[in-house]
């Protein structure tokens, strides 16, 4: 298969200035999915097509008769965006082929956790299954923040959500994060992608590369969005919090392009995840103990990754250890 030349940005100074997802939209100040929308809608070309599921970022950029997308965009429900692109994407092949359009339209669905990680996984199969030229991006607050805070698939363990209370019985969400970047690289997309919004540069080249490996089969990035009111953080944390996530272990930037596996963002030595937790009021209630079994979770996972690339990075390094260390 041939491999397309794709343009990448080494630096800030380099990305993209044109502003094409409109100001005056509801997201909340300080919200992680306005800024990776913001980015995802400055790689993409006009024609393109936004297939948005209900979620956050819907209902507030596409008020009725407002909208902040500067391009053409659907709304559909909670559990068929991958669907609906299915459907638009072999529209645009039949009407290519009886020569009734001869643009390169691109199709590309937005959808958060809820409707990506649970009720529309069916739908997202499929897709991958079948091989649409699709470009999915999941946008992941870590609940369905949209309708109250409720836990979803890709909720983490212990974290507070209106339904999983901290209280005298239960202490937070009793399951682990739903792998679904493992369930969708086992479709084998053409490219697979994960990242977060306090790396701009790292997200811009893989909604690039995702965008234009599209062309010739489903792709797929999951972009982790920090909220503030289901997070319990400040505005201005957002970024901070992102970018700690990475630093812990918490959360992985890599890609998979072509079925090579490489992590793009390398944490030499990664902090204890306690500095992560501590700043969100979803892991207030956190005992030292908790603490630790994420911890334990986290060096696994990292292990495993390391693994996959064939390499070792050093686990977490203590402030107690660190001290000992200056002395």
């Amino acid at each position: 298969m041939s491999q397309p030349v794709i343009k990448l940005f080494k630096s800030i100074k380099e990305l993209p200035r044109e502003e094409k997802f409109a100001p005056g939209h509801a997201m909340c100040a300080g919200c992680g999915a306005a800024i990776a929308m913001r980015w995802l809608n400055k790689v993409v070309d006009d024609n393109t097509i936004f297939v948005l599921a209900t979620g956050c970022v819907e209902v507030t950029t596409t008020a009725c008769p407002y909208t902040a997308w500067l391009r053409p965009c659907i709304h559909v429900a909670f559990e068929n965006a991958a669907a609906v692109a299915s459907g638009i994407e072999a529209a645009i092949k039949m009407l290519q082929k009886k020569g009734l359009l001869n643009k390169d339209v691109r199709v590309v669905a937005v959808a958060g956790d809820g409707g990506t990680v649970d009720i529309g996984l069916q739908a997202l199969s499929g897709m991958l299954e079948r091989g649409h030229k699709v470009m999915y991006v999941l946008y992941d607050n870590e609940a369905y923040m949209n309708t109250g805070i409720q836990r979803s698939g890709a909720t983490p363990f212990r974290a507070w959500t209106t339904t999983t209370p901290v209280g005298k019985v239960l202490k937070g969400k009793l399951q682990w994060k739903k792998d679904i970047d493992g369930i969708v690289l086992a479709h084998r997309p053409r490219y697979m992608a994960t990242t977060t919004i306090a790396y701009v540069v790292d997200m811009v080249n893989k909604f690039r590369k995702a965008y234009e490996y599209s062309r010739e089969g489903p792709t797929f990035v999951h972009v982790l969005c920090p909220c503030v009111p289901g997070w319990r953080i400040d505005p201005h944390m957002t970024v901070k919090v992102s970018r700690l996530a990475v630093e812990t272990g918490m959360w992985i930037n890599y890609e998979v392009e072509g079925g090579v596996f490489r992590v793009t963002t390398r944490v030499p030595k990664r902090k204890p995840v306690a500095e992560y937790l501590r700043l969100q009021g979803r892991f207030r209630h956190l005992t030292d103990e908790d603490i630790q079994i994420i911890q334990k979770y986290v060096d696994e996972q990292v292990e495993r990754i390391n693994k996959m690339v064939g390499e070792v990075v050093i686990g977490p390094v203590a402030k107690e250890e660190k001290a000992e260390a200056k002395t």
